[in-house]
């Protein structure tokens, strides 16, 4: 069936026609299935541990190496290893959750825009970003008293009902009738015995809000993936952090998420802070090969939290030149206060 697709699409002059394809199972199933279609399947969702993995670290709740470990599972042919990010997707919501719990990142998050952390993560590591529609608004189901008191069947059962991650962006009066009667349009097409199932359980109303706070956050972040090149082809390291003159280690969850993304000479630097409720801070590794000499420094180029207010006066608004310095011969930047669930990203080459 895949090399049918391709056949069709290069025959309507499309021959590079990229091929996504949902493997249910582990990552590590997808990664062997995509081994035996060779190229007819360019690259899979990651929809088994990798998912929830991302869930677990963007909450503070998973050492952040947990995620970045997982790059394992694909091993490349030839190659750097940065070609692995054209091979798969990464999913932060979905509409099945195959694995795990059918509830939204954003059910019972400590804010509005703690989702913004874990989309981060997708827009600046290695892979292909799928942005599930309403997790940009935060989107998180059925109200907490609203689920325990009317619906026992949320995330209940075995499988659990899947319809709770399904709620619609411009949620109708009612729903459509069944079959042919739900054609013709209007109140006649309609079935008045059931409410029509919009965010968060309302009816008759929409939730597309380019002004919400985690929208305008995750707008930013696309922007300047946008921009820059490095953010979407550089290899990727992660990078460790030393809290109060500690040593330079991997943090444990609920710490500064660290990586670099580096292509040739450029080096950009993403930093998210993994805790839900509290600012964080540390020395974050840098490469010191890229960034030797006197007087070097990484230019803030994203500040989710600037994004999100027209007068902001916290740490490291864009622009600032934050200085790199040498400690027992590691190079690193020093990351003051970042709000919780708030992003930061820096570069080398502005």
């Amino acid at each position: 069936m895949c090399g049918t697709l391709k056949e069709f699409a290069a025959n309507l002059s499309k021959a590079d026609f990229f091929l996504v394809g949902e493997v249910a199972g582990s990552d590590e199933d997808a990664q062997r299935y995509r081994d035996v279609l060779g190229q007819n399947l360019n690259a899979t969702l990651d929809i088994g541990q990798s998912r929830r993995t991302l869930h677990s670290v963007a909450k503070g709740l998973t050492a952040p190496s947990d995620y970045f470990a997982m790059l394992l599972n694909w091993d490349p042919v030839f190659g750097t290893h940065s070609n692995l990010g054209a091979m798969h997707v990464s999913i932060l919501d979905d509409h099945d959750h195959v694995s795990g719990d059918k509830v939204r990142f954003s059910s019972d998050a400590a804010s509005d825009h703690q989702v913004v952390a874990g989309v981060a993560i997708q827009l600046f590591s290695l892979g292909i970003p799928c942005i599930y529609y309403g997790t940009e608004q935060a989107f998180a189901g059925p109200e907490k008293a609203l689920r325990d008191q009317f619906l026992p069947d949320y995330n209940v059962g075995n499988p659990p009902p899947d319809k709770y991650l399904r709620e619609a962006m411009f949620g109708p009066e009612h729903p459509r009738k069944q079959g042919t009667n739900g054609i013709p349009s209007g109140p006649a097409g309609q079935d008045a015995t059931f409410p029509g199932f919009g965010p968060f359980g309302t009816v008759g109303h929409h939730c597309f809000d380019p002004s919400a706070s985690a929208f305008v956050r995750i707008a930013a972040l696309v922007k300047v993936r946008q921009l820059y090149p490095v953010l979407r082809y550089g290899r990727q390291y992660q990078r460790g952090i030393s809290i109060y003159g500690t040593p330079f280690l991997n943090p444990p969850k609920g710490e500064l998420i660290a990586w670099s993304r580096l292509f040739d000479d450029e080096e950009a630097l993403c930093i998210v802070n993994g805790h839900g409720t509290d600012q964080r801070g540390g020395q974050v590794v840098v490469d010191r090969s890229v960034n030797s000499g006197a007087g070097a420094f990484l230019q803030v180029i994203a500040n989710s939290a600037q994004a999100a207010t027209s007068v902001y006066t916290g740490t490291h608004p864009v622009g600032e030149h934050v200085p790199v310095q040498v400690r027992d011969g590691i190079a690193f930047v020093q990351i003051n206060n970042l709000s919780p669930s708030e992003v930061l990203v820096l570069i080398n080459r502005p």
